[in-house]
């Protein structure tokens, strides 16, 4: 049966680029039946932080992801790590190296200098007729994991292909520190065995160690997994994503006000195509999902495209939802809500007039907050331009049509505006603009009618009225 894993190092926020590996893994597994693990890669004990780990697991339960088995924390495994390792020396594929420093130091100097890439010169690594340095006091020895340094390394990998190195350029790698606490290549090895993943899927920065795990695979005599590598993921600019191209921490996008279905679809885009199909429901995503129709080349995140998409999910959503779910952006922006049928009905209405010009539930709180404050944040552009002496008399005659409606419904509004435009003979541009900018605070709002009503009677001529005393 096929197993995937998902082992991020809590050394941070999980970053969208881990978001796409998760998701990959996750998918690739449901396809085919199998099962996932979630796996908590913590072995860099000055670097991990429980804060990193919450903020990782809020970040995957945000999304949706949930696993067969998990977590499991390296740092728990301490004693299976100490035990492969006495295993590996016994058995010679391991030894314990002396070498201070400063010798280490001396090594990569000497290889500088020659312009070679640095590596351990192999002073400890024992050898048939080799004899070895005399072992010197108050040294805490590392253990060096002997790699093989004749032939080469390869393997398949289901995104690149074959690939190889000759073993001549891999080094002894320590797989356990001074202090006895094993690293990461090391640590990898044994979990992935213990566990009986058979798929590994990361990123193509993990190449490298790639070759130095399967050495080890083989040194244990156990089978080794198939290998995915993702290709990078680009800015808008082209450049690896980093910071400076705004939110890369998954949780960034819920505060940006992104919906996880928006996030996952965008993110199984990035490198995979099914055809010309753009949006996925996470049904076909499981149903399409093939490593073989994943790009070898570095994708390019285009925010745009990412905005488009959150845009269709919210207006896909059923509208009582997305009012819960817009809720904390609400209050963000000091707009008392409440947990009443009355209030959510209210809400619901006004989501349903305002999504489809919303990109984000940021956005959409923003452009509804007018609804639910007493004194609105008016445009200073449109004010200039729509509240002046020549839009007065419309104000005015707006108040008066409306004051006397006894029956306020959209349409009973939507004929008092009009009948604005009669009486006045004017344009219905010149009654609608200065009218949403007295009562919105800006010359862009659902029709008029629909404005109208969720304002309701006594704001809306509260509202006209400080409109035309600013006059």
């Amino acid at each position: 049966m096929i197993k995937t894993r998902f082992a991020p190092s809590p050394t941070g926020y999980l970053h969208i680029g881990g978001a796409r590996t998760a998701l990959f893994s996750h998918l690739f597994a449901l396809h085919n039946k199998g099962t996932t693990v979630l796996r908590i890669e913590d072995t860099d004990l000055e670097r991990s932080t429980p804060e990193a780990v919450e903020a990782i697991m809020e970040s995957l339960a945000w999304l949706g992801f949930d696993y067969d088995e998990g977590p499991y924390y390296q740092t728990k495994r301490f004693d299976r790590y100490k035990e492969v390792i006495e295993e590996l020396l016994e058995k010679g594929h391991a030894y314990h190296c002396y070498c201070t420093q400063e010798e280490l130091a001396e090594m990569r100097a000497i290889a500088e200098a020659k312009k070679e890439k640095p590596r351990y010169d192999g002073t400890w690594r024992p050898e048939p007729g080799k004899t070895l340095p005399a072992i010197p006091e108050g040294i805490k020895p590392v253990v060096r994991f002997k790699n093989p340094q004749i032939g080469a390394t390869s393997f398949s990998d289901l995104v690149h292909g074959n690939l190889s190195v000759q073993n001549s350029e891999l080094d002894d790698l320590i797989i356990a520190r001074g202090d006895g606490s094993p690293t990461y290549n090391f640590c990898v090895v044994v979990d992935d065995v213990d566990m009986e993943i058979t798929h590994v899927i990361r990123g193509d920065d993990h190449i490298n160690n790639t070759y130095r795990q399967v050495n080890i695979f083989k040194a244990m005599g156990k089978p080794v997994p198939q290998f995915a590598h993702l290709a990078m993921i680009l800015g808008d600019d082209g450049q690896k994503l980093s910071k400076r191209h705004g939110a890369v921490g998954v949780m960034e996008y819920y505060d940006r006000g992104f919906l996880p279905e928006a996030v996952i679809n965008y993110l199984v885009r990035l490198g995979w195509s099914h055809g010309d199909q753009e949006i996925f429901s996470f049904a076909e995503m499981v149903e399409f999902f093939d490593l073989k129709n994943v790009n070898k080349s570095a994708s390019a995140f285009n925010t745009s495209k990412l905005l488009w998409l959150n845009q269709h999910y919210m207006i896909e959503k059923n509208p009582a939802e997305l009012a819960q779910l817009l809720k904390p952006f609400l209050a963000k922006i000091g707009v008392q809500t409440e947990d009443t049928p009355e209030f959510d009905n209210f809400l619901t209405k006004a989501v349903q007039a305002h999504v489809k010009r919303s990109e984000t539930l940021v956005e959409l709180a923003e452009m509804i907050k007018y609804l639910f404050v007493e004194e609105i944040e008016m445009d200073e552009a449109a004010k200039a331009k729509q509240i002046t002496e020549a839009s007065k008399p419309v104000l005015q005659e707006l108040a008066r049509l409306l004051s006397e409606l006894s029956d306020w419904q959209p349409e009973v509004l939507d004929a008092a505006v009009k009948q604005v435009t009669v009486n006045l003979e004017v344009g219905m541009g010149k009654v609608g603009m200065p009218l949403r900018t007295a009562i919105v605070g800006r010359t862009n709002s659902p029709n008029l009618d629909e404005t109208l009503y969720l304002v309701g009677k006594e704001r809306t001529l509260e509202r006209l009225e400080k409109a035309i005393a600013m006059i």
